[in-house]
């Protein structure tokens, strides 16, 4: 028996319409992705269920898409070149800042950033149907003296081209 009736029925919905089986690893995957805070990689999942479960990641990978596309979970890009996933059940809208030292990520919501970016579509003729907002940085802890001394400049992840051109278009 699920922990989690409501989304387990959502799911087991959604398999049927695209008659897909409801399983027994589509169901432990569930549990552990819906019971994981935070953002999670379709590999620390999978190393999560490999122990309990013998599954392949392939398995792993399109469950969390299925979750996605049923809407109990939303695709995160951290710009590391690898997909995060967080669940959708228990979260509004947020938006993240990321450190490009060690990776920690902040979740916030700041409703003068949703107003101005409202103004700014309509500006140009734009609905908003979704968006991301990542904000890339430095975190207090990274920012000490004795930690940024122990970082060097090749260890500081870089902005995927897209989105710095993004960003160099949003200022016109």
């Amino acid at each position: 028996m699920s922990s989690h009736p409501q989304a387990t029925e959502q799911f087991k919905k959604y398999l049927s319409k695209k008659n897909l089986r409801w399983t027994a690893q589509r169901e432990g995957l569930l549990d552990v992705f819906l019971d994981r805070p935070g953002h999670v990689s379709a590999e620390d999942l999978h190393r999560q269920t490999e122990a309990g479960q013998k599954m392949g990641f392939a398995t792993v990978y399109r469950t969390l898409k299925h979750l996605v596309a049923c809407g109990l979970a939303r695709e995160v890009d951290m710009g590391d070149s690898r997909l995060y996933f967080e669940n959708t059940g228990e979260k509004t809208h947020h938006d993240h800042l990321l450190c490009v030292h060690c990776g920690s990520v902040v979740e916030f919501l700041n409703p003068k950033i949703e107003q101005l970016q409202e103004k700014v579509a309509s500006r140009y003729g734009y609905k908003i149907t979704q968006h991301r907002l990542l904000l890339y940085g430095v975190c207090p802890k990274c920012q000490s003296p004795n930690i940024t001394k122990s970082f060097s400049r090749a260890k500081i992840k870089k902005l995927p081209k897209s989105s710095a051109q993004d960003s160099r278009h949003a200022k016109q």
